[in-house]
């Protein structure tokens, strides 16, 4: 049973909304513009984003070049969206062929940070929206892009040059910016860096957005959907009926901590790394090898080995496979990975050193199935923690790994909550979470371990500010993500008669299983300068996501009795 207590929710006023006036401000008008079945032009949301003085785009109403927040959110887009007209947005393909809209003959786009299902049909882009979270992480990026491209565009027209710049020093010395960033855009951009860059002063970006109408039912038909072919798998390999954990982490983390494949491989992966970096893996390879540096070996092979999986990635299906993981990859809307593994098939000799002496018999002996996913973004995490509850009889154990910003700590420590405010009910959650410092410490190399935090789940990266962010820090909140608050719904739901509370203050701390919850911190927005969205942690982001990886595969093997209790 969950506890209701009588602690208020942080502030104890109208703000515990969880949003600021001019955040809110923005978060309805594009609601509400997106009820309207007709284009709508995205620059009417311009006057409003600039107002909510976002801590991820804090110059957008300024002339300077936001590179960091146009790095963002081009990261997170598709790169056809440079020559976009329209943008449609809907849940299901029906929609769309109702509407005229033959998206299933479109080729599919990517972007490089967010899975996310797009259709090109020449200047109109098709996006299939799989949470709510999706809208309000989508329509913001969107807006953010549109004003940085017109910012340079402007920046471009009047630099006076006949010839448009490319070079990435040129351009910051030219247009403002870091070279650095610039010679990001170029990364992403590719081949088409020059080209757009000469297009760019001819070319107003003047995107519009179409809903075909979102609803509750219809993100939990997605979800479902999403769930099938892994129940398929479960029935088929003769786990369905097994007690499960469920882990949302990443897929990579808990695969190379019970295949071996890397440690096997580590002697062509080095010599890749001897041969073709890159330097930063290079360097850092040279100095533990010199006995220069406290990183790991095994974090540097399986980053290594990444960069291997991605150019061949059959080869490493089917090798997972025989080490007795099962990926499943989805098709639909939503785009989250699956992996099932379960613990009896599970060779020890492949087991990472560092997960301690697991005894083989009793790893033999037990019938539970880990089933990870990467981490989905934001209310999804909810959708798909209930339907996974609501099929699985036996469910041990629900451990979350993800990234988070960081109000008090640096990039690459480890935060651990027992208090998460969730914007999206307004309902404060109080844990017994299953983790302290003491489970990770000891492979931590380069951050600190922090437990005893408190975390607030916000609506979307961009829908922060810096009054936002001081509001709850003044409440000590220091932890800012996106996925705790709604797999703390779920998990109410799981020990509760009733539907998740709205606007309550709910202990979490008597459940029917085990419940985990870790962050590695990946910004500090009070840090402009440190603020990774549009860079990534590198290979020194391994050490904070390993060190919660082996926490939580401990847990499970001792939960399992393979491992000793601590």
């Amino acid at each position: 049973m969950t506890e209701r207590i009588a602690t208020p929710a942080p502030g104890g006023t109208d703000r515990t909304a969880g949003l600021s006036d001019e955040v809110g401000l923005y978060h309805r008008t594009y609601t509400t513009l997106l009820r309207s079945t007709g284009e709508t032009r995205l620059r009417v949301l311009e006057p409003s984003h600039v107002a909510m003085g976002s801590s991820l785009h804090p110059m957008a109403g300024r002339d300077e070049i936001d590179l960091g927040a146009f790095l963002y959110a081009v990261r997170r887009l598709p790169d056809v969206v440079a020559e976009a007209r329209l943008i449609v947005l809907g849940q299901e393909q029906a929609q769309f062929d109702d509407a005229g809209f033959d998206i299933a003959s479109w080729p599919e786009a990517e972007s490089p940070a967010r899975r996310r299902l797009w259709r090109v049909g020449g200047d109109t882009l098709a996006v299939l929206m799989a949470s709510s979270s999706d809208v309000d992480d989508l329509v913001p990026t969107l807006v953010a892009f549109q004003i940085e491209w017109n910012k340079i565009r402007q920046r471009l027209r009047g630099s006076g040059h006949n010839e448009v710049p490319t070079d990435p020093a040129e351009l910051a010395r030219v247009l403002g910016g870091g070279e650095d960033d610039w010679t990001r855009l170029q990364e992403s951009w590719g081949a088409q860096f020059e080209e757009r860059l000469r297009e760019m002063p001819r070319r107003r970006c003047d995107l519009r957005l179409r809903s075909l109408g979102m609803n509750y039912v219809g993100y939990g038909r997605l979800t479902r959907d999403w769930w099938r072919p892994v129940r398929d798998a479960l029935v088929v390999e003769d786990l369905h009926e097994r007690p499960i954990y469920f882990v949302s982490s990443n897929t990579h983390a808990l695969t190379n901590l019970v295949t071996g494949i890397a440690r096997r491989n580590a002697d062509g992966l080095l010599r890749e790394v001897e041969r073709h970096g890159p330097d930063d893996l290079r360097t850092e390879l040279g100095r533990i090898r010199e006995g220069r540096s406290d990183g790991s070996m095994e974090n540097l092979l399986y980053f290594a080995a990444r960069g291997a999986f991605e150019r061949h990635p059959d080869e490493r299906i089917a090798a997972e496979a025989r080490a007795g993981v099962l990926d499943l990859m989805p098709t639909g809307a939503l785009r989250v990975p699956a992996q099932v593994m379960a613990l009896d098939r599970l060779d020890p000799e492949n087991l990472d050193p560092r997960l301690g002496d697991v005894d083989p018999e009793a790893l033999k002996q037990s019938d539970a199935v880990v089933i990870n996913i990467d981490y989905p973004l934001g209310s999804a995490a909810y959708n798909i923690l209930r339907e996974v509850a609501v099929d699985v009889t036996r469910l041990k154990g629900v451990y979350v790994l993800g990234k988070a910003a960081t109000l008090n700590a640096d990039v690459g420590d480890v935060l651990i909550s027992g208090v998460v405010h969730d914007e999206h009910t307004r309902t404060t959650y109080w844990l017994d979470n299953a983790f302290t410092v003491e489970d990770l410490q000891g492979d931590l190399r380069y951050g600190t371990g922090l437990d005893n935090q408190k975390a607030v789940t916000v609506r979307s990266t961009f829908l922060q500010n810096r009054d936002h962010l001081d509001f709850y820090y003044r409440e000590a909140y220091t932890v800012v993500e996106m996925e705790a608050g709604p797999f703390c719904a779920a998990v109410h739901e799981l020990a509760d008669a009733d539907r998740h509370p709205v606007g309550d203050a709910v202990s979490l701390t008597r459940l029917p299983l085990d419940f985990g919850v870790i962050h590695y911190a990946s910004d500090t927005p009070y840090t402009q300068a440190r603020t990774l969205g549009a860079r990534g942690l590198s290979f020194f982001g391994m050490d904070s996501t390993y060190a919660g990886s082996l926490a939580i595969m401990r847990r499970i093997l001792r939960l399992e009795g393979a491992l000793p209790r601590a």
